[in-house]
């Protein structure tokens, strides 16, 4: 069942809310394709589902919010094992929101209780609206924090990889060690570096291997070592797929001749 709340646009400088809700969707309860009028933010407190947006489609899990920005077509639908439950908050805004919004799906577990502080709006009158236009500004402010962890979490797994590429140390480690979901540290990574941290990984040691070969004269066995690989085929293996050369004709290729 769905609880909305009456809002009046009372035309505030900022944000203004035009509505505000809950519910407990049944299995593969969906909406759209549509277009919307003004912004709308759901927050998925528990069950899941997908959104669709621009071609893209996202599972979301609880702790996540999907954004519908106006006027972009867009879908949604619970999922049919465990539909989601959600509260949602719509408004306009006289001018620019920062790129605070400017993902489909924002990971945010500390906005729950900002949602759930919203319904004390059941309760209010003549204060309901600028009662929620302030808790919108509450949800940008914990919105942009969380994005400051998310900038310090990428510089301290980039900094880790860089230290310790040559040992064995794996993105679940990784994930163990800054205290996070090794799948939101992924995420997280990937949309910030544009590749996977074991990707990243993978690349920045055969990076440091190809340069200890050809600028310090290691031999391949002794750069597979240097930089974590136990197994001297296997690093052989990933060279050649990464520079298409293998480690033995690389040195060969790049090596300039002595004088």
């Amino acid at each position: 069942m769905a609880i909305y709340e009456i809002i009046v646009n009372e035309h505030y400088n900022g944000f203004n809310p035009t509505q505000y809700g809950y519910e407990q969707c049944a299995p593969n309860h969906g909406y759209g394709p549509a277009v919307r009028p003004c912004w709308i933010l759901h927050f998925v407190i528990s069950g899941k589902g997908y959104f669709r947006r621009e071609g893209r489609e996202y599972t979301i899990n609880p702790g996540e919010i999907f954004v519908i920005p106006p006027y972009l077509e867009t879908y949604y639908e619970a999922d049919k094992k465990t539909p989601w439950y959600y509260t949602w908050i719509g408004f306009e805004c006289d001018g620019g929101i920062s790129d605070v919004f400017d993902q489909p799906v924002i990971r945010c577990p500390g906005v729950s209780k900002v949602f759930d502080d919203m319904r004390r709006c059941q309760n209010m009158q003549s204060g309901k609206s600028a009662f929620l236009s302030a808790k919108i500004w509450e949800l940008v402010s914990t919105v942009l924090e969380s994005g400051k962890k998310e900038k310090d979490y990428n510089e301290q797994a980039i900094s880790c990889i860089n230290s310790e590429y040559m040992t064995d140390i794996s993105v679940n480690a990784l994930a163990r060690r800054l205290n996070i979901d090794r799948c939101y540290l992924s995420s997280m990574f990937s949309k910030k570096v544009g590749m996977s941290p074991s990707q990243y990984m993978l690349n920045l040691r055969l990076e440091k291997a190809a340069e200890l070969m050809v600028k310090y004269g290691e031999s391949p066995s002794v750069a597979s070592a240097s930089v974590g690989y136990a197994d001297i085929y296997n690093f052989s293996k990933m060279f050649k797929k990464k520079y298409g050369l293998s480690p033995r004709n690389y040195i060969k290729k790049y090596t300039a001749p002595n004088k």
